[in-house]
């Protein structure tokens, strides 16, 4: 019985990523936001991307690829590109994403994915000599809500779980805990002292879709950098642009498989949104007092990592 329920985890999942998979990549990098993703963007987004310039690296297998770099701080200086990547999963990459990110000069790439995520999805295809680094992040049960939602194919069930605002607390929650919970406080902590270390490649971290543990991992990287927080943010936000294309066709899948009658009850949990950020950012301030007390007392970053991580990637 659990084998077959397996396999039908699977079939599901596997048609909405195929079905999603029809949209040119194309498309990923230009589609704009849906409708609701425009209604909980901030306006620092459209201020911010106008003034600075996000680098996606266009892939067909993965949608929420960028270079970090080229964001300006508030010092005078320039993120370095070509230092730090982040992604979305990258479990289907095709023979010509991996020569794409073979050109990338990876020497490091860090999965924040659980067991579940990586069983279900697959593991990382990467370049000839480089093994993924697996360091999860709790997702608070995320991934395995939805797959019960999914496999579950009763819209009433899938009302009571995600309706009434259920989703977007359920994701405050996961946000908070990237601040509360030690063992992430620790693998974001051990990805940002590799970044900073100056005998450390290229390096790319991700997690499924690209925007939460990695969206949070970036905003912490950018904040240490002293880049503006509202360019911060808008860099966080900007997966709702990258991703709006894919996400809206693994809702179509899902309706036309008769899996979901209301599919849009996915769309919390698959957008990033200011308020998810706020979150986590509140909590950080309730437990340590400020962005820096999270750093030095949280992540238990010292002052020689943080000004080496200034001086590796800022110019």
């Amino acid at each position: 019985m659990r084998r077959a329920r397996n396999r039908l985890v699977s079939a599901v999942l596997a048609c909405t990523a195929l079905a999603a998979a029809a949209v040119p990549s194309a498309a990923y990098a230009a589609a704009p936001a849906s409708p609701a993703q425009h209604r909980h963007r901030q306006p620092a987004v459209a201020a911010a991307t106008a003034a600075e310039t996000i680098r996606q690296i266009p892939l067909q297998g993965a949608v929420n690829v960028r270079d970090l770099g080229g964001y300006h701080t508030y010092t005078g200086g320039q993120v370095r590109q070509g230092l730090v990547y982040r992604s979305d999963a990258l479990s289907r990459l095709t023979a010509a994403d991996i020569t794409t990110v073979a050109g990338l000069g990876l020497t490091k790439a860090v999965d924040f994915r659980i067991p579940m995520e990586v069983q279900y999805d697959g593991a990382d295809r990467l370049p000839p000599g480089l093994t993924p680094t697996s360091r999860p992040v709790s997702d608070l049960g995320l991934y395995g809500t939805l797959v019960t939602v999914i496999t579950s194919g009763d819209p009433v069930k899938q009302e009571q779980m995600l309706g009434g605002g259920r989703a977007e607390a359920y994701m405050r929650d996961v946000y908070r805990t990237f601040v509360t919970n030690p063992q992430n406080r620790a693998q974001f902590a051990a990805t940002l002292r590799e970044i900073a270390d100056g005998n450390q490649g290229p390096l790319l971290y991700h997690c499924t879709s690209g925007k939460d543990r990695t969206g949070w991992m970036s905003y912490v990287l950018l904040r240490a950098l002293a880049v503006p927080q509202e360019t911060a943010e808008s860099d966080y936000l900007a997966s709702n642009t990258f991703r709006a294309a894919y996400d809206a066709q693994v809702r179509a899948g899902l309706k036309q498989s008769g899996r979901m009658q209301n599919p849009d009850l996915l769309i919390p949990l698959q957008e990033v949104r200011q308020d998810y950020l706020d979150a986590a950012t509140a909590q950080l301030e309730a437990d340590y007092g400020s962005f820096y007390g999270y750093l030095t007392d949280g992540l238990g970053l010292d002052l020689r990592t943080l000004s080496k991580l200034q001086g590796k990637l800022v110019r």
